[in-house]
């Protein structure tokens, strides 16, 4: 097996294909029949052919409204053979649009495993065959390559969370062949969770272990950006081609949670998995919001909040005080994007207190009670900017937002978004 992630979305959607198809012919749904002639001597020998691909065909539009359509449709288009796989079917014409496509195979696969028979029942050897015979084809001059790495300060409630586009979310003692360094990589007596990045490529493209960093580094933004929490990856993947065995890849240091873990529960993961598909999305490459962001990731893999001020402070100055510190600009402007009216001056107050807070830092002078929860309070407001751009909450413009809503700005107008607070989730 090359791709476990496709194995198992065919098989479940296979396993509810049975249990259609064996529902449809009891309640009256025939399976048409051709008589041919059996080779041999003698008298000649007639004998019932089921035409099984051809009910099959019938039955598509109903087998794809099955839950497990979706996932295993997904799985599939993402394969570059797919079309030299119902060429050795026997497609006559194989169609160029995704959907049809997609169809096509599914429609095959299942020909391949009842070819002869009008019995519908899920037998695993059955499946096997036809599964091998998809693969075979389907990567023929090409490579799967398998990149996981330890996510740390999170915890699933499911043993797995598909996140789509080949990237899942598992807990370690569940991944098939995982190397044991990483399911035991975090400093707490349990598996780790992983986040397992699987995808095909052309042969001579080096290039998997760069793509699946790059899709950790966007889950792990996603993280922080989703839950306050601690998160962090493992400072090394792993990566396998095919069957070879797993080398080591350094990742670089994102620090390390020393918090509770966040508890994914099942009824989380919808929103988890759509949350972190829009931000991979949204991620600017360039300008203040995309400045802001690494400097937001880099105070989250600080050692501790007032080694991260700077950093959420820098992010800040960024988004809302382009004219430089000595305009004095900052407060108001955070103040009015982030506390309901009768709470910015006390807001405001608190930045000119972190400011100070952040030249003690420097200095190395003794911090006064409850600079803790003042850094950690600064953080948090640069967490919901952040967030509510992303997401399409507040316009990228903070600045210009921040005037309008002060009446400073052109017009002196409330932004059309109507946002009047950065949500603190």
């Amino acid at each position: 097996m090359r791709n476990r992630s496709l194995y198992d979305a065919i098989s479940a959607f296979v396993e509810e294909a049975a249990l259609q198809l064996c529902a449809d012919a009891a309640e009256g749904e025939e399976v048409p029949f051709e008589v041919i002639e059996q080779p041999g001597s003698g008298a000649a020998m007639y004998c019932y052919q089921p035409l099984t691909a051809q009910f099959i065909r019938q039955r598509i539009g109903v087998l794809g409204r099955l839950p497990g359509y979706a996932p295993a449709a997904q799985a599939l288009e993402r394969l570059g053979g797919l079309d030299g796989y119902l060429a050795a079917r026997g497609e006559i014409r194989i169609p160029a649009e995704g959907s049809e496509r997609v169809d096509a195979a599914l429609r095959s696969f299942l020909s391949s495993m009842y070819d002869g028979t009008s019995e519908f029942t899920f037998e695993e050897s059955r499946f096997e065959r036809a599964y091998a015979e998809l693969e075979a084809r389907a990567y023929e001059d090409r490579v799967v390559s398998c990149v996981l790495v330890p996510v740390f300060g999170l915890e699933l409630g499911s043993p797995s969370l598909d996140l789509g586009d080949g990237l899942v979310l598992a807990r370690g003692d569940t991944v098939p062949d995982a190397p044991a360094e990483a399911v035991w990589s975090g400093p707490w007596d349990r598996p780790s969770v992983l986040a397992v990045h699987t995808h095909e490529s052309d042969a001579s493209d080096a290039s998997g272990g760069l793509e699946s960093a790059r899709r950790f580094r966007r889950l792990l933004t996603a993280l922080r950006l989703f839950e306050l929490g601690e998160y962090s990856l493992g400072p090394a993947a792993w990566m396998r081609t095919d069957a070879s065995p797993w080398r080591v890849l350094a990742l670089g240091d994102t620090g390390m949670p020393s918090g509770s873990p966040l508890l994914i529960q099942a009824s989380d993961e919808d929103e988890l998995r759509a949350f972190c598909n829009l931000i991979a999305r949204r991620i600017p490459e360039r300008g203040e919001v995309a400045w802001a962001l690494a400097r937001f990731e880099m105070g989250a893999a600080r050692p501790t909040v007032f080694e991260a001020l700077t950093d959420n402070l820098m992010a800040l100055r960024a988004l809302l005080e382009p004219e430089g510190p000595a305009s004095g600009r900052l407060a108001q402007r955070l103040a009015v994007l982030c506390a309901v009216p009768e709470l910015r001056a006390q807001l405001a107050e608190k930045i000119a207190h972190a400011v100070a807070l952040e030249r003690a830092v420097i200095a190395g002078i003794p911090l006064a009670v409850g600079a803790q929860e003042l850094a950690t309070e600064i953080s948090g407001h640069l967490r919901a900017l952040l967030r509510d751009v992303l997401c399409g909450h507040l316009n990228s413009d903070l600045r210009g937002v921040a005037d309008d809503m002060l009446g400073l700005g052109e017009g002196s107008q409330t932004p059309a978004h109507g946002f009047e607070v950065a949500s603190l989730r």
